[in-house]
């Protein structure tokens, strides 16, 4: 049976844009901080070292009861016994992932537009990320921005839970979750941070303030 996903702020990882600090400092303050669900992203590391980060924040995020989501490789998520997998358009296939790693993995997926709810393999989704809301330098490979009408649209047409990614800030957090979104998954406003608790602790506010004002 698939998981439910009572998740409300993702961290998503870029070692790049922790500005020099130590990566595994950077996640436990954000966690400390709120974050709630943590994605590692790794699109540089060979198979061996991108194991040995999973398995190290693995570590870090069950001290906290946090799930570790591996992005788009199979492989480390199953040997890391990850809590789940995110996948896009053009990475594995959700079917694909889930013979290896099991019918019930969670696996998420993202969609690029409106049009990828039509494909079958998105019923198999855990939860969709909606990407990218507005258009970010941190993802270069998708040509089409949702913004808060596109986001308002598909809320209407699904009932899976959405988690938007893409420019998302502290100024546009608040109406993003009032416009369908249910989770705000946050890359440089928290990695690059000063305090990244804090940061994490201003979205947290951001978004228990747009789940008051929903418009949809």
């Amino acid at each position: 049976m698939q998981k439910d996903f009572p998740y409300r702020l993702y961290l998503v990882t870029d070692e790049a844009l922790c500005l020099g600090r130590d990566f595994f400092w950077v996640v436990e303050e954000a966690i400390k901080g709120g974050v709630d669900i943590v994605q590692l992203r790794e699109k540089e590391l060979d198979n061996e070292a991108f194991c040995k980060k999973a398995e190290k924040l693995k570590t870090l995020c069950d001290r906290y009861r946090v799930p570790l989501i591996i992005n788009d490789a199979v492989n480390v998520a199953k040997m890391v016994s990850a809590h789940g997998l995110h996948v896009g358009q053009s990475d594995s296939s959700v079917e694909d992932a889930k013979e290896v790693l099991g019918k019930d993995y969670p696996v998420g997926l993202s969609l690029d537009k409106l049009s990828d709810l039509d494909n079958p393999q998105s019923k198999l989704a855990w939860y969709y990320g909606v990407s990218p809301i507005y258009s970010t330098p941190t993802k270069t490979d998708t040509l089409y921005e949702w913004g808060l009408e596109g986001l308002a649209i598909l809320r209407k047409k699904t009932p899976k839970k959405l988690v938007a990614i893409g420019r998302v800030n502290i100024s546009n957090a608040s109406e993003i979750i009032s416009h369908g979104a249910d989770c705000l998954a946050v890359v440089s406003q928290i990695c690059s941070a000063d305090s990244p608790a804090h940061a994490a602790e201003s979205f947290k506010k951001q978004i228990d303030k747009g789940l008051t004002q929903t418009t949809w």
